[in-house]
């Protein structure tokens, strides 16, 4: 009895054939799509008639527990979005762990094995709380830049008052003391000082300039008013005194025997 010899080298062939099928088949799985949003998310096979079924979705946020309802056929992206008003983060500061294993934005949930009842845990990207603590430091600059505006707002406020007074003293021909015009000179330049010394962005940037242009516009204001006030003559008062003669007395005079 002849039997046939077996060929080694063909057997290796096929499965060699069969392993590159089973991988060309694994990345068909796998495939993406682009959705109408801009979402790369895991291509989905024929879809039946058959509506998706909502999973009641089990959600862990630290110490806190949420339930969600959502489609079978919904991502893990949908998901975050879904989460943003209950946990207060955005979907860029949300990562979602299933059977431990962060999911990406784009994988279905039914695709991934969620089913109803399945828990899904909730963590705060790193990078999302180093990014609120910035903008919370970067907030408490500006309330405090709003602060000492403010202050300095309120001061040129009642230096522009006496600029006001000075102002009409001199117009109507009045002189007023040297002393009295050159120290709000002084005050203006030290809220001067402040506002220069204030770090301010955005809004309070704007607010900052304002007053910088308030003070200078007073300080300009004066340096005209000393000029006009020195071409002031002083009023010279005399006081013209009226005389009154004394009434006429006649004395009487009493005799004693």
């Amino acid at each position: 009895m002849m039997k046939r010899r077996s060929n080694g080298k063909g057997r290796a062939g096929d499965s060699r054939d069969n392993m590159a099928q089973s991988s060309t088949s694994r990345d068909e799985e796998v495939a993406w799509e682009m959705r109408p949003g801009g979402m790369l998310v895991q291509k989905r096979g024929e879809k039946s008639d058959a509506p998706a079924p909502n999973l009641c979705l089990r959600i862990s946020f630290g110490a806190l527990r949420y339930e969600m309802s959502a489609s079978a056929q919904s991502t893990f992206g949908e998901l975050k979005k879904a989460l943003t008003a209950k946990a207060g983060l955005q979907p860029g500061e949300q990562r979602l762990l299933f059977r431990g294993k962060e999911r990406e934005n784009g994988e279905y949930l039914d695709m991934c094995g969620v089913k109803d009842r399945s828990k899904v845990v909730l963590m705060e990207d790193p990078t999302g709380i180093e990014r609120r603590a910035v903008e919370m430091r970067r907030n408490a600059r500006i309330q405090t830049a709003h602060r000492a505006i403010l202050n300095v707002s309120m001061e040129v406020d009642k230096l522009a008052e006496q600029v006001s007074a000075i102002e009409n003293s001199i117009s109507n021909g009045v002189k007023v003391p040297e002393l009295q015009i050159t120290t709000p000179i002084e005050m203006l330049m030290r809220q001067a000082i402040k506002l220069d010394k204030i770090s301010a962005e955005g809004d309070a940037s704007a607010q900052k300039n304002l007053q910088g242009k308030r003070v200078q516009k007073c300080v300009e204001s004066l340096d005209v008013l000393k000029i006009s006030n020195a071409k002031v003559k002083p009023v010279v008062v005399t006081t013209k005194w009226e005389t009154f003669d004394p009434p006429p007395t006649t004395a009487k005079w009493e005799f004693f025997d």
